[in-house]
């Protein structure tokens, strides 16, 4: 048995960033000595407006900057609509985030989604895992993509990704992303990371915030029923590669022994 995940818990989100800051930072220096490359998946909700705050805040020293320009930002799920639309993952990442990198840190590499195939939502998973592949080497090489770090929300309902409770995309085995029809929440048709995907990254970082979510985080960290939603199978499958950032209100309750203020 290995470690359970980490549940890390602040005051308020100012703080939470500085410790996400912390927690990436890292996550991006050990990936550019391994392969001067730092591949990240990104969802979207709140996440994006957290992080932004996290990483375009002024370094505290040589140890604490971004290096933008070594950055892929892939997207752990994505809408099949244009990419200007205001439910689009890469919208919210590029308003958020993207568009406020000061020129003098240089940009990142970005996947969108290929918005040609969003009548044929298979076609644009299947285009999106090569994008995969051809930045993981090729698909027969590496059974599943392993991302330097995975940055993930947590919906009420214990989604990630657009990995919805009870959904039979929980059972696939074998693809790296996957097409959805009749997603439970709108819009319908999405294009999502695997499970295995999702629970492969070497660093997996939740970020949940508010009152709103201490109901879910209980269920998930307190109770059988919750370890069997899609963010509790990451938390048992990845185990201490997990960390959770969240805020006092977000864990009112919670049983699960959780870090104040500090990685």
């Amino acid at each position: 048995m290995g470690k359970p995940p980490n549940l890390y818990t602040f005051p308020d989100t100012d703080e939470l960033a500085k410790s996400l800051r912390a927690f990436v930072i890292d996550a991006q220096n050990a990936a550019l000595e391994r392969h001067n490359k730092f591949r990240v998946g990104v969802s979207g909700g709140s996440l994006p407006k957290t992080l932004a705050k996290a990483l375009l805040a002024n370094p505290s020293g040589d140890d604490d900057k971004v290096n933008f320009p070594k950055w892929h930002i892939f997207f752990a799920d994505e809408r099949a609509v244009p990419l200007d639309h205001e439910d689009s993952n890469y919208r919210l990442v590029k308003e958020e985030l993207l568009d406020k990198i000061p020129e003098e840190m240089g940009k990142p590499e970005v996947y969108p989604i290929d918005t040609k195939y969003m009548d044929d939502i298979q076609e644009m998973a299947d285009q999106y895992e090569q994008t995969l592949v051809k930045s993981f080497a090729a698909r027969d090489s590496v059974k599943i993509p392993m991302f330097d770090l995975l940055l993930l929300g947590c919906g009420p309902d214990g989604h990630t990704c657009s990995l919805f409770p009870e959904s039979p995309l929980l059972r696939e085995t074998e693809a790296w992303v996957l097409p959805i029809e009749n997603s439970p929440k709108p819009p319908p048709k999405r294009i999502t990371l695997s499970l295995p995907v999702a629970c492969h990254g070497i660093k997996i970082g939740f970020v949940a915030t508010g009152a709103g979510k201490k109901e879910i985080l209980r269920k998930i960290f307190d109770t059988e029923e919750g370890h069997s939603l899609p963010c509790g199978l990451i938390n048992t499958s990845a185990q201490e590669r997990v960390s959770w950032f969240t805020d006092f209100a977000a864990v009112e309750g919670v049983q699960f022994p959780s870090r104040r203020g500090s990685l």
